[in-house]
C-alpha cells in the first residue's frame, strides 16, 4: 500500500508480540536536564549587552517582538518556559548567534554582501 502504512503495520504487529509476551522492547535511559532558572530585567539586559546587539536583533534572535524585549528589561513581563531556555542556552554560551558577540577594538568586523531587513 505505501511506506507509512507498511510502518504502522510493522508497529503494531510489534506491540501484539509485546503483549503476548514474544518480544522485549528497547528502552533506554534519558537524562533530562533541569527547568532553567528564572531571568529577570537586569540579566536579561546583560545577556544582550554580552551580544552586544539592540533589542532589535536580540528580538530577531529569539524570534519575539521588539516590544517583548523591552518589557522584559522593564521587569513588566517575565519570559516563558521555552524563551527561559533559549536565553539559558545564550547566557551559558551553549548557542551564540553567528555574528553577534564581541568585536575586537583593534580588528573591525569585515561587511559582507548580506542584506539586512531593518527590525
Amino acid at each position: 500500500m505505501g511506506k507509512f502504512f507498511d510502518t504502522l503495520k510493522e508497529g503494531l504487529e510489534e506491540a501484539i508480540e509485546y503483549e503476548k509476551g514474544k518480544k522485549t522492547l528497547r528502552s533506554r535511559l534519558v537524562e533530562l536536564p533541569p527547568p532553567p532558572k528564572i531571568y529577570g530585567a537586569k540579566a536579561i539586559k546583560r545577556i544582550r549587552n554580552k551580544l552586544n546587539c539592540s533589542q532589535a536583533v536580540f528580538a530577531r534572535i529569539l524570534n519575539i517582538s521588539v516590544k517583548t524585549v523591552q518589557a522584559w528589561e522593564a521587569g513588566e513581563r517575565s519570559p516563558n518556559h521555552a524563551a527561559l531556555r533559549l536565553l539559558e542556552l545564550i547566557d551559558q554560551e551553549i548557542y551564540i548567534p553567528k555574528g553577534v558577540g564581541h568585536q575586537s577594538q583593534s580588528q573591525p568586523k569585515k561587511r559582507q554582501g548580506t542584506v539586512y531587513n531593518r527590525v
